[in-house]
C-alpha cells in the first residue's frame, strides 16, 4: 500500500499534551498510510538535539530559535500533509502557524483532536485552514491516500 509523510504537529509542554502526543505516535505506527519514518515530527529534529522543555536557557538562544524554525518550516514544505494534534483548551500558537504556513503550501491538513475533547470550541483559524478533524480513535485506519473535506462538529471561535 501507497503511503505518505505527515508533519506531525504536536505539543509536548504538558502532561495532556505528552499524553496527547504518545497517543497519536502510536496510532500514526499503526496506520499503513503513513510512512513515519520518512515523515517530520519536530520533536526529533530539535536544533543539535536541544529540547528546551529539557533546557529553557536555549529559549534565549537565537541560533537555536532560528535553526529548529527553518527546520521545522522545511518540514512542513517537504511533507505530504500536515497532522495537528489539536487540543482545544491548550491551544497553541505555534501549531497555528504551522498549519497556516502547511495550507499555504498546499498541504493537506488533519486536525486530530481527543476523543474525550471531541466537540469543545476551536479556534476560528484552525478551523479555517484545516480540510478534516477527526477523533484521536479514527487516527489509526485514516487513509491519507483519500483525503476528505469534512466540517469539525463542534462550536467555532
Amino acid at each position: 500500500m501507497m503511503s505518505k509523510t505527515i508533519y506531525f504537529c504536536a505539543g509536548w509542554f504538558t502532561d495532556k499534551q505528552n499524553k496527547t502526543y504518545q497517543a497519536a505516535m502510536t496510532a500514526i505506527k499503526q496506520n499503513p498510510t503513513i510512512d513515519v519514518e520518512n515523515s517530520y515530527v519536530p520533536l526529533q529534529h530539535q536544533y543539535k538535539n536541544i529540547r528546551v522543555d529539557e533546557h529553557p536557557e536555549y529559549l534565549h538562544d537565537k541560533e537555536w530559535a532560528t535553526a529548529t524554525f527553518k527546520g521545522d518550516c522545511l518540514g512542513v514544505t517537504t511533507t505530504d500533509a500536515t497532522l495537528a494534534v489539536y487540543i482545544p483548551d491548550e491551544e497553541d500558537v505555534g501549531m497555528g502557524t504551522e498549519i497556516a504556513w502547511a495550507k499555504a503550501h498546499g498541504k493537506y491538513v488533519l486536525l486530530v483532536i481527543p476523543d474525550e475533547e471531541w466537540g469543545k470550541p476551536i479556534n476560528l483559524m484552525s478551523w479555517g485552514f484545516a480540510d478534516n478533524a477527526i477523533k484521536m480513535s479514527e487516527l489509526a485506519s485514516f487513509n491519507f491516500n483519500q483525503p476528505s473535506f469534512n466540517f469539525y462538529e463542534g462550536a467555532v471561535y
